[in-house]
């Protein structure tokens, strides 16, 4: 008789019934006269219970290897010993459907560079990893659940382009059909057209590509970016207030769904974040860091990692809160399609926003007269010869417009307190890693 597999998570209420579970050889302790099986699904652990008796099975479990994967047929009995559940199953089948070569790769204290090399074992045998990417579902299902609510359009915009976007710099170049593309840095220009396509708002969920050597514990080569673009804004404010909202949403879904499992496996509250977020300008945040002794080589115009978890210290003192925007940044340090305000042209109408120290989101309110875009290219040295497809979005009565960039492995790192995006990634690119 098949017996159809249930979850390990829903054994309590198969208690006296005969029943299949499928997974992974968790731990085996092989004693003399017991045999103890942990298996392991992505649900739960339950234990194998055999008493030695020189029969079939016998052979079979003393066969088993860690992380072989298994097909367990057996009775599920109440056992109040037992710390998993206070359940056993005592087996009447075992079959393995792949054993696992022996010795593993990687084992509990392997560090984390050789648990990326093994990364399939590396999350099969974390539930804390398994738990992170059902935490990252239920953020992604909150943001897309704001936007669709406030009317957004879900859009899918190229990664290859013809032209190197903004700078040309950080761009990887390859080969096609015997000329050069590029992987797209951000979906910014693309989400402008749209824009100028009459959709009122856009957002993507969608991979990112950045050729930085940077080999720090927030950068990765590739990323997932949350791209959100609104036309008929009034001001960046708009921008800020569809941010702090759609964050409020989303954090409150996961913490409604997962609060408790983060709070076991990652020693983390997640706390809902009361809106409006505190904003504070560029100038005032560089004082208040001034102040405080900060003083960085090289840095005149931006926030170094010192300075942004400074500014984020400061507000947290001041207002209790772990987000604050950061507004007005120079000209010098943002891109020349970044809106000015009419009365200083030495900042932009720009925002960043800080989560518990890490910046998270760039956004702006967008330059979205032609005349002015030309002039702001020109300040800034660049030839716009290869950006006329995106100029020209402008010269037929594109709107005023704004948005935000935002990494979706930074806001997993903050949210659940991990130390470096790699452990935020299910498959990590940078400088020095292409695979598995």
């Amino acid at each position: 008789m098949i017996h159809s597999r249930v979850r390990i998570c829903d054994l309590r209420e198969h208690v006296g019934r005969t029943v299949s579970v499928c997974g992974w050889v968790n731990t085996l302790r092989l004693q003399r006269k017991m045999q103890f099986v942990i298996v392991r699904d992505n649900t739960g652990m339950v234990q194998v219970t055999h008493q030695r008796d020189d029969g079939p099975l016998e052979g079979r479990l003393e066969a088993l290897t860690p992380e072989s994967a298994v097909r367990i047929t057996g009775r599920v009995v109440d056992a109040a010993q037992v710390k998993l559940g206070g359940l056993e199953i005592v087996p009447e089948a075992v079959e393995v459907l792949n054993p696992a070569a022996t010795p593993l790769p990687i084992d509990d204290h392997t560090g984390l560079e050789q648990r990326l090399d093994w990364r399939f074992l590396d999350v099969r045998r974390r539930p804390a990893t398994q738990l992170m990417f059902a935490v990252q579902t239920t953020l992604e299902q909150g943001m897309r659940e704001y936007a669709y609510a406030q009317g957004a359009t879900e859009m899918h915009t190229p990664k290859l382009m013809g032209t190197a976007s903004e700078s040309g710099a950080e761009v990887f170049r390859l080969g096609y059909f015997g000329r050069s593309a590029y992987l797209a840095q951000s979906p910014q220009f693309f989400k402008q057209m749209a824009i100028a396509a009459g959709v009122d708002k856009v957002f993507e969920i969608g991979p990112v590509f950045r050729a930085e050597p940077s080999f720090t514990s927030r950068h990765a080569t590739e990323f997932t970016g949350v791209d959100v673009e609104l036309a008929w804004i009034d001001g960046v404010e708009d921008v800020m207030a569809f941010e702090e909202q759609m964050l409020a949403h989303a954090i409150g879904k996961v913490a409604g769904m997962h609060g408790e499992a983060i709070a076991e496996h990652f020693g983390v509250e997640v706390t809902v974040p009361t809106t409006p977020f505190p904003r504070i300008t560029m100038a005032e945040a560089q004082e208040i860091l001034r102040k405080g002794g900060w003083d960085p080589e090289g840095v005149k115009e931006d926030l170094d990692p010192e300075g942004e978890r400074g500014v984020s210290a400061h507000i947290k003192a001041a207002t209790g809160h772990d987000f604050v925007f950061v507004t007005y940044y120079p000209v010098g340090i943002r891109p020349f399609y970044h809106m000015r305000p009419a009365d200083d042209s030495s900042v932009t109408l720009s925002f960043d926003l800080l989560w518990k120290g890490l910046e998270v989101t760039t956004g702006a309110q967008r330059e979205h007269r032609y005349d002015v875009l030309l002039k702001q290219a020109a300040e800034k040295g660049m030839s716009t010869e290869p950006m006329q497809d995106y100029l020209n979005a402008f010269r037929y009565g594109c709107p005023p417009h704004g948005g935000l960039g935002m990494g979706l492995g930074r806001v997993l790192m903050v949210m659940l307190g991990l130390a470096s995006i790699r452990e935020a990634t299910f498959l990590f690119r940078g400088p020095n890693r292409l695979t598995p």
